[in-house]
């Protein structure tokens, strides 16, 4: 028997081989049949078990190459489940729209076009305007970053507003008085920077 199967069906219609045997005869057939599943390569001590037993081994190896191929076919669906779910984060990594196309011109100013900043993901959107005025505050990696931050967050389906949630983020990740982000002041209480 396979070495992970802990299990083996013994059909119900041997019993009309079982009752021509004595209660010996079967106690010594059945332990046989244990020693064979259990990879012992158990020999025959008389012809009676050793005729008795064939039809029952012959069933057991069926039962085997059944489970055998049971077991490669649903290896196989594992892979091609677990692939199939890849391919599809790689593409729902693909179809993720750019957060903006920003056209600089330096001259005496700096002008930002925000023409074609736009985000849209789940049931959350965020319009140009409300765009123009994070720009007011903050850049536009700061912008991108969280807005980032949010789609990848699990329970981003609880909010209402993309640009609401945006400012409470980007205030939240606004740096301290000595310059110093929340996020480094936590990095350096736990010991993760100096």
């Amino acid at each position: 028997m396979a070495e992970e199967k802990k299990g083996f069906i013994l059909y119900s219609d041997i019993i009309h081989t079982i009752e021509k045997l004595t209660d010996e005869q079967a106690g010594v057939l059945f332990k046989h049949i244990l020693k064979y599943v259990n990879d012992l390569n158990p020999e025959c001590e008389d012809l009676i078990t050793e005729i008795a037993f064939e039809p029952i081994k012959q069933s057991l190896k069926r039962d085997l190459l059944k489970w055998d191929d049971k077991k490669q076919k649903r290896s196989e669906a594992g892979v091609a489940g677990a692939t199939k779910r890849w391919q599809n984060i790689a593409n729902d990594s693909k179809r993720i729209k750019p957060i903006a196309n920003i056209a600089v011109s330096v001259n005496d100013n700096v002008s930002v076009n925000v023409k074609d900043i736009y985000r849209s993901f789940a049931h959350l959107s965020i319009t140009e305007d409300e765009v123009k005025k994070l720009l007011d505050k903050h850049t536009i990696t700061q912008i991108n970053n969280v807005l980032n931050d949010i789609e990848n967050y699990k329970q981003n389906t609880k909010y209402k507003s993309l640009y609401l949630t945006a400012v409470k983020w980007l205030q939240k990740n606004e740096p301290t008085s000595e310059g110093i982000s929340p996020e480094e002041i936590k990095a350096r209480k736990y010991g993760y920077i100096n």
